[in-house]
């Protein structure tokens, strides 16, 4: 008999990773794939130039879990009423200057504390991710 309880390793059905212009493409795109997991990329869906809040209620609403390095987001009266409205679900690196490999590194150490943050948490929220790959709620 088949056991009902997910892998830890592995996202909820369905779940897509919304990446932030602010983290770039690549390495973060193919290190995430190489993971199982479903990418989305900002600029596949809005202009350069869009307003955080715009894509932030689109993303949300489409059930997307968004990674960014914005960590102003949260202070930002517009966004987070975005945030709210869509039920978003935000990871931000909270590390600054990391170039792409580091940054992709720590999403993939987070990853597991990630998966059992989204398992639990409907949303909205916003969780803060250290280089190490230390994930809080906030």
């Amino acid at each position: 008999m088949k056991s009902k309880k997910q892998s830890a390793a592995k996202p909820p059905d369905g779940t897509v990773f919304f990446i932030d212009r602010s983290l770039g493409v690549e390495p973060i795109r193919t290190e995430l794939i190489k993971s199982g997991i479903v990418v989305e990329i900002h600029d596949n869906h809005f202009a350069r130039d869009e307003e955080d809040r715009v894509w932030l209620q689109k993303v949300g609403s489409l059930g997307w879990v968004v990674l960014t390095k914005d960590q102003k987001l949260r202070y930002r009266p517009l966004e987070l009423a975005a945030l709210r409205a869509s039920n978003a679900r935000v990871f931000v690196l909270t590390a600054g200057n990391l170039r792409g490999s580091e940054i992709a590194a720590a999403f993939l150490a987070a990853l597991p504390r990630i998966l059992k943050i989204l398992r639990s948490n409907a949303g909205p929220f916003i969780a803060r991710v250290s280089r190490s790959g230390h994930v809080v709620v906030i």
